[in-house]
This record gives C-alpha cells, structure tokens and sequence, in this order.
C-alpha cells in the first residue's frame, strides 16, 4: 500500500534554499503521515521533521524555524521546505511514513526501531557548500 518516491536533492549554496519531496506512488485508503530523517557520512541517521496530522509537526532542535514540513493528502505528498541551509545540513535525507503518528513519532524519538515503519524513501542528497 506504500512505495515512496522521492524527488531529487540538489547542492546549494549556504543561505539557499531547497524543497524535498515525498510522494505515495500506490493508491491507498488510509492517511499515511510522513517525516524526513537524515543521515551525514560517519554519523547516525537523526529525525528532521515530522507531519503528524492533528498533533501538528515536530522539528529536531537543528531544523526548528529553518525548515516547514508539510502534507497533501490528496495528492499523498511531503514536503520539506528547507531555508537558511547551512553545510552542517549537508547529508542524505530520507522520507519515511506510517499510518500511525505515534509510531512516527516513537521512531523518530529512538523508542522503535525505523523498521517498524510502514515504508522508507530510498533517499535524496543534498549537499550545502560554504
């Protein structure tokens, strides 16, 4: 019932700005809600953003006022707005999904484990030069 399509990174400079997004390829009844986690060479994958519908959005401390997730459901899309892009922002960025937000959310927090979610994108690099 999920397969995510990412779009393409790109490379900015600092100060730019670059929008991701994460599309459900295959048609579904349900409401999947998305995040977007990233991951930098040599360091653990972290969360970024998460849209979780009615308990709002959640924004990792690094991201908070620089970056805006947000979600269509009619169109089954993600997306992560991200301004003021700085090179520590430098890393692969990944969209994952579930039908449930709490489970998203415990994902995010390292309370599950990420393959408990119901699907993961394959990643878009994004890459902010100085």
């Amino acid at each position: 019932q999920v397969r995510l399509v990412e779009s393409e990174g790109g490379s900015v400079q600092a100060g730019g700005s670059l929008t991701l997004s994460c599309a459900n390829a295959l048609s579904t009844t349900k409401t999947y809600y998305m995040g977007w986690f990233r991951q930098a060479p040599g360091k653990e994958r972290e969360y970024v953003a998460l849209y979780l519908g009615a308990s709002g959005t959640q924004y990792a401390d690094s991201v908070k006022g620089r970056f805006n997730i947000s979600q269509d459901n009619t169109k089954r899309t993600a997306y992560l707005q991200m301004n003021n892009l700085q090179p520590e922002d430098t890393a692969m960025y990944f969209c994952a999904t579930d039908h449930n937000p709490s489970l998203l959310f415990a994902v995010a927090t390292g309370r599950a484990p990420p393959d408990t979610l119901a699907a993961w994108g394959r990643g878009s690099q994004v890459t902010v030069s100085s």
